[in-house]
């Protein structure tokens, strides 16, 4: 493998190459079947809408797993159809119904102008700080375990206790990138498989009940010997494994966490998804049609942001700890990622007519042949002057590994 020069290499981005990843999901097949047509449960997801509520208002709710589904049906006391739910809404002002559905430990969020969101506390409180935030949160010396080689993050260690679309994504990115990834997922909170073929590429997979003793503390010794922990779950530091913590356990680790509203902020403690963080922060109400809220085409926009801006975070922490040394804390909140892209500007419909729309020929793909059979996706859409830009790898099966560094 070649080494680096002293000259950085020109890096490029190719503004089509980087709309087919943001809609990925609608391009990737499985063994010749688009990845979005490909469900491990067709009853999964289906009553995910948005619903009007008795004040003329709107609300989402989130029901991609039974258990989100059932806190809003008993609430409502009704049957788990779109035309039930719908109706049961309507006896509910937005922000009534909001407030219970997530203190039961569901997902909702009433849909709010950009204007609306950026005056409520929680929305001041996520514009507050930048949308990449980067802190040292402990002491430990200078560090860099990666060779002067490509690609350039061999050696590099990363524990992956995510799931769905950020957090993964952030971490096949690494992993392409030559990190030895190891994905963990408990066992009856496994993704389905067309999310593991999205997501999984390059990694391997081994699963951990951090609810048992034995398991969890399996999951601290693994992670002592790691340099990065991606975290997208809530209540960690209560189970041992928060940022600081781990810094004080694991001298020089980068931990890099995931959250909808913000780990710190009013909502700390509500679960979201990026159609939520879509809702409650503008975006829906921008892309509404005839009075109805909607999402951006590409559907996950937001998630796939994320995972770059993540991803980038992780370099920037490692960066300074190979020169700086010290422990790094990396938070993305998808709420702030929303923010971030309206305050870039938008298009107007003429000027974006020609780029591409979520089903169209992609301008390039990658077939990978592995556990899943053959998956189609897009190229990571990077160019580096005088180095071929890495492939991502095959997805692994959940569960084929064993939780340690081979």
């Amino acid at each position: 493998m070649a080494a680096f020069s002293d000259a950085a290499p020109v890096v490029s981005v190719r503004a089509d190459a980087a709309v087919d990843q943001l809609r990925a999901s609608y391009l990737t097949t499985i063994n010749g079947v688009p990845s979005h047509e490909f469900v491990d449960d067709p009853a999964a997801g289906v009553n995910t809408d948005f619903y009007p509520t008795r004040d003329g208002r709107w609300i989402f709710f989130m029901m991609p797993y039974p258990h989100l589904r059932d806190v809003v049906c008993r609430l409502l006391n009704c049957a788990p159809s779109k035309d039930r739910i719908a109706e049961a809404s309507q006896d509910w002002d937005a922000v009534a119904l909001e407030e219970p559905v997530c203190e039961a430990g569901g997902v909702a969020a009433v849909i709010c102008t950009t204007e609306e969101w950026r005056g409520l506390p929680v929305g001041q409180a996520s514009l507050a700080h930048p949308v990449v935030r980067l802190d040292r949160i402990g002491e430990a010396p200078p560090s860099l375990p990666c060779p002067n080689l490509w690609p350039p993050l061999n050696g590099l260690r990363v524990l992956d206790l995510t799931h769905v679309i950020a957090g993964p994504i952030a971490s096949r990115l690494l992993a392409a990138f030559g990190a030895d990834v190891l994905h963990v997922s408990r066992p009856d909170l496994a993704d389905p498989n067309a999310l593991l073929a999205l997501t999984g590429g390059g990694k391997r997979n081994a699963f951990c009940d951090l609810r048992a003793p034995g398991q969890a503390a399996q999951m601290l010794a693994t992670l002592e010997d790691a340099d990065v922990f991606v975290n997208s779950y809530r209540g960690m530091p209560r189970r041992g494994f928060g940022a600081e913590a781990l810094a004080g356990r694991v001298p020089g680790l980068v931990t890099l966490e995931y959250h909808c509203w913000g780990s710190d902020g009013p909502w700390s403690e509500r679960g979201g998804f990026d159609q939520l963080a879509c809702s409650a922060t503008g975006f829906a109400i921008e892309e509404g049609i005839d009075g109805k809220p909607a999402l951006p085409p590409t559907n996950l926009l937001n998630d796939y942001l994320a995972a770059y801006l993540g991803a980038a975070g992780v370099l920037a922490a490692l960066r300074r700890r190979a020169t700086e040394g010290g422990s790094w804390r990396v938070r993305i909140e998808l709420a702030r990622v929303c923010s971030w892209v309206q305050d870039l500007g938008g298009f107007s419909s003429d000027e974006i007519r020609s780029l591409p729309r979520p089903g169209e020929a992609a301008l390039a793909m990658h077939s990978v042949e592995g556990p899943l059979g053959t998956v189609i996706e897009p190229v990571i859409p990077v160019e580096f002057e005088g180095f071929q830009t890495p492939k991502i790898g095959p997805a692994h099966l959940l569960g084929t590994s064993p939780l340690a560094w081979l």
